[in-house]
């Protein structure tokens, strides 16, 4: 028969061998970090709104294009922790990223094509 303490140890030994949040060794950001992310956020989506309202002229594209990638990356590292995992993911998402917008330079690029025939 287990004695309390046995079965306290036992209990210890899982607990350590369980995957835990990231800790204090730098691995894990503070709930202000996460309210200047959101506000971050925020002014570079209402950026994203005003190009609607304001003529930019040929440097929408490209503006949101920009707007486009900073919002994708911040919300990818920090909402989505990746910035605290393997590089590995992290360059299947800068992949995923890259070819994204060349498949979508290449879809506008054909609309302006087919628009001047």
């Amino acid at each position: 028969m287990s004695t309390k303490s046995e079965y306290e140890d036992e209990l210890r030994e899982l607990d350590d061998a369980l995957p835990t949040e990231p800790d204090e060794t730098g691995h894990h950001t503070s709930d202000a970090l996460y309210v200047q992310i959101f506000v971050i956020l925020f002014v570079l989506t209402a950026a994203e709104v005003s190009t609607y309202f304001f003529d930019l002229g040929s440097s929408e594209l490209p503006i949101l294009l920009v707007l486009m990638v900073v919002k994708f990356a911040m919300v990818v590292m920090f909402f989505m922790h990746l910035r605290f995992d393997h590089k590995l993911f992290s360059w299947v998402f800068v992949t995923g990223l890259v070819l994204a917008v060349i498949v979508y330079l290449i879809m506008l690029s054909t609309f302006s094509y087919w628009e001047s025939l």
